[in-house]
């Protein structure tokens, strides 16, 4: 078989062995010379376009599709007498006939600018990724602005009330007013900067200082400053003799202050947290354990928690604290599970890396 020539995307192993190599990639493919027949066709575009004899067709004819107008692939790229120093079609959505939508992309081979194209080469794949992705998006902006409007509604009236009835208040009325509104401007300070930091996480922007610190003072702070917040019975009881683990002091209070939040939020009584060095697949890790005395989370949904926005029963909350503690975690190179408590309630386990000295 001859060698194919090189067009966006293909590799060498590509071009040396041709077809086989062809049906081995994700997306559709297809070659067709410069007479405009098809050539080559790998089996995901025989898939995507429903039929098997591709090959030895005219490229009009094998890639069938019409846009919403009507009006079909192959007149609007115009692979073959578009301008002469095109080489490339960018991606666009064309429609089978049954309304299947397929995502096309055109590349036009030529030895140089205004000289005849010898080679088309044409990438198709399914539309359905893309639409599974902007339902995901658009579920998020609505969400997001859900979240958002709850405060903002809460600002706007009472500083419509303050405004518009100023005279009638009492400076102690104004005074518990003006709580509220800083309260909401609160959760709205804290929804944002847990949204951007969502960002940070899913983009791989996010910003590390890792160095060694010692964990134990570090979990005992934590669960002091959330006992003196909320007023639950938080027990903390290390075990063993620790090492130092690797970890961004802040990121590393930030994790744990959203495992013990939301063990508070969802447990009723003591909220019991462990740490105790520990190896795990010839690693070492030290290893914090959250336990509340809830209702648990069951096996079944046990994979959303570290979702965006989960969350569980009726209690406040973004619904980002364990998505950003999943992630903190992950980019330190530990693990995060979660399991049932010996009291019946919820138990999320931290592996986090211990700090090892280079010989």
């Amino acid at each position: 078989m001859p060698s194919l020539p090189l067009t966006a995307g293909t590799s060498t192993a590509v071009l040396e062995t041709g077809g086989g190599v062809l049906d081995a990639l994700p997306d559709g493919a297809i070659l067709a010379d410069a007479h405009g027949t098809v050539s080559h066709a790998n089996e995901m575009a025989r898939r995507l376009l429903r039929r098997d004899d591709l090959v030895g067709r005219p490229l009009a004819e094998a890639v069938a599709l019409q846009d919403l107008d009507g009006r079909d692939w192959y007149t609007c790229t115009a692979p073959y007498s578009g301008p002469g120093i095109r080489t490339m079609q960018v991606e666009q959505a064309w429609l089978l006939s049954d309304g299947t939508e397929l995502l096309v992309t055109t590349r036009m081979h030529r030895p140089g600018p205004h000289q005849p194209v010898e080679q088309v080469a044409v990438s198709l794949r399914s539309a359905r990724a893309r639409s599974r992705l902007d339902r995901e998006r658009s579920d998020l902006v609505a969400t997001v602005a859900h979240e958002l409007r709850s405060p903002l509604t809460g600002v706007k009236g009472f500083t419509g009330t303050l405004l518009a009835r100023w005279d009638k208040f009492n400076d102690e009325q104004k005074r518990l007013i003006m709580q509220s509104v800083h309260a909401d401007t609160d959760r709205l300070t804290r929804l944002i900067a847990e949204l951007l930091e969502v960002a940070r996480i899913d983009t791989g922007r996010l910003s590390l200082h890792p160095r060694p610190i010692d964990p134990v003072p570090a979990v005992e702070q934590v669960t002091s400053s959330v006992r003196a917040g909320t007023g639950r019975e938080i027990r903390f009881e290390p075990t063993g003799d620790f090492p130092q683990v690797l970890a961004d002091p802040d990121r590393f209070a930030q994790v744990l202050t959203n495992l013990v939040d939301n063990a508070v939020r969802h447990g009723e009584g003591l909220v019991f947290v462990s740490a105790e060095p520990v190896t795990a697949d010839g690693a070492d890790f030290v290893r914090i354990t959250v336990e509340d005395e809830g209702e648990g989370i069951a096996p079944g949904i046990r994979n959303r928690v570290f979702t965006k926005f989960w969350k569980h029963g009726s209690r406040e909350g973004s619904g980002l604290g364990m998505y950003i503690a999943h992630g903190l975690v992950i980019a330190h190179g530990g693990r995060i599970t979660i399991g049932d408590a010996a009291g019946g309630g919820a138990s999320i386990e931290v592996l986090w890396p211990v700090f090892a000295l280079l010989d």
